[in-house]
């Protein structure tokens, strides 16, 4: 667990993935993060005597038995201009296993210590170089699996969502501060704020969370991508889909029917979002132990999906077998998942196909890819929520936020049924206190020790 003060220890890690690399980058920081790179690096000038954001071409030497163990550049960033907000030096050295840990292991012989997962961005917090939502945008960056997802967190990183919510804040305040303020001339009889105006007021601040709240599903989807699965009886054209998609042969595509026994799972990125397919188990009755654990499988993939592909073969005459599996799909998701009816074969389609109606369908061929693009834009379609205009310009893809956001709107429903009732706005104020402090903790100002030593034990050592 971290320690959320501010220490004097100086810490170091490897910044860059562990392994075979063109370069491998040592990150320092703390009070002594100078003095201690100088006892093992031989340049034209000492760390301490260079200039912040200059870098330094010179060799690491075990200061005892004089071993060259490789030459190197380094990078100066001196407090409070620097990533942590303290003495920072980067070590760049050249990449692999043995070299970058043999360098790490010495520094830690004079003086630093290894440092803990996140906790560079822990300092950078502490030290008031950024707030919790861009401490947690860092991570995002790293883990970005697509072109939105990375934008969404570079907007928070550069503090978009932080603005928006120390405005609600600001709001807030202001209500409160009169409220509170009334107090000291309630025996005079003086109104500092009339009831009709504070509701109206909280109206106001209440809609702006709402709408900041509701952009969650857009920004779930931003961050971790749509789940769709693929099913069907066997041999519909699950596998064949899923290889068109990818434009590659990822999965084995056979005439015998239940080749297919597991689950597979690939993604795609349409639209800058990323499509987690799972090409399922064909749903069939089995005698075949194998075949019926793929199938329950693909159960389990249905559940956790977001948008379910029927695929049907329609060159054949459909079977009572489709019906079923089409109504049991439709009657059990169709209100909590996307359902798509995709028919394959087009080419050679049979006319008796119009039986299934509830859904419109896409009419795609795996094998001259007719209505492929048809189906993409389908699926980003449904996938992605569309808001109006009036809704937040701002995207939270984080659930803890989500979850401080709607915690606040149970304060402000809770104050403005105080005023309502004609109770003091004295009641009114704690209520929108209690508003207050969970904004604060979505930026980090009223935050728990625990809930940060839980984000920021999620990142990455040496970030």
């Amino acid at each position: 667990m971290h320690s959320l003060s501010i220490t004097n220890e100086t810490i170091a890690a490897i910044a860059t993935p562990i392994g075979i690399g063109g370069i491998s980058v040592i990150r320092i920081s703390g009070n002594a993060a100078f003095p201690i790179v100088d006892t093992v690096f031989r340049g034209t000038t000492t760390v301490q005597d260079s200039t912040s954001h200059s870098i330094h071409y010179g060799t690491i030497v075990h200061p005892v038995s004089r071993e060259t163990i490789d030459t190197v550049l380094v990078s100066v960033f001196r407090s409070p201009n620097s990533f942590t907000g303290e003495n920072v030096v980067e070590i760049s050295s050249h990449g692999g296993y043995f070299v970058s840990q043999k360098i790490l292991i010495l520094l830690y012989s004079y003086g630093a210590r290894p440092a803990g997962p996140g906790e560079f961005t822990l300092r950078a917090f502490l030290h008031g170089k950024m707030d919790l939502t861009q401490a947690e945008a860092v991570a995002d960056i790293i883990h970005s699996k697509s072109e939105k997802s990375h934008k969404a967190s570079v907007d928070q990183l550069s503090g978009k969502l932080s603005k928006k919510v120390q405005s609600l804040r600001e709001e807030i305040l202001n209500i409160c501060s009169l409220l509170e303020l009334e107090l000291d001339f309630s025996q005079e009889g003086i109104t500092l704020i009339e009831k009709n105006k504070i509701i109206k007021n909280l109206d106001h601040v209440e809609l702006s969370i709402k709408e900041l709240s509701s952009s969650y599903q857009e920004g779930k989807v931003i961050r971790e991508g749509i789940k769709v699965a693929l099913v069907g009886k066997p041999n519909a054209g699950k596998s064949s889909l899923l290889n068109v998609l990818l434009q590659e042969e990822r999965a084995i595509v056979s005439d015998i029917p239940g080749t297919t026994r597991d689950t597979i799972e690939e993604s795609i990125h349409l639209d800058g979002i990323e499509f987690i397919f799972n090409d399922t188990a064909g749903l069939r009755e089995s005698n075949d132990s194998i075949e019926i654990e793929g199938i329950k499988r693909t159960s389990k993939a249905i559940d956790s999906s977001d948008v379910i592909v029927i695929l049907i073969d329609s060159s054949i005459l459909v079977s009572t077998e489709d019906i079923t599996l089409y109504d049991k799909i439709f009657n059990q998701y169709h209100d909590a998942k996307s359902v798509l009816l995709v028919l394959n074969k087009s080419d050679i389609k049979c006319d008796a196909i119009n039986v299934l109606s509830k859904i419109s369908p896409v009419w795609i061929s795996c094998k001259t890819h007719q209505g492929i693009q048809s189906l993409k834009q389908k699926l980003i379609d449904v996938a992605i929520p569309r808001h109006d205009s009036t809704a937040s310009s701002v995207t939270i893809t984080n659930v803890r936020h989500k979850d401080a956001l709607e915690k606040a709107l149970v304060s402000i429903a809770a104050a403005k049924q105080t005023v309502n009732e004609g109770l003091g706005g004295d009641f009114a104020a704690v209520d929108l206190r209690g508003a207050l402090n969970y904004l604060g903790e979505i930026i980090g100002l009223t935050t728990p020790d625990d809930i940060l030593n839980n984000i920021f034990s999620n990142f990455c050592i040496g970030k």
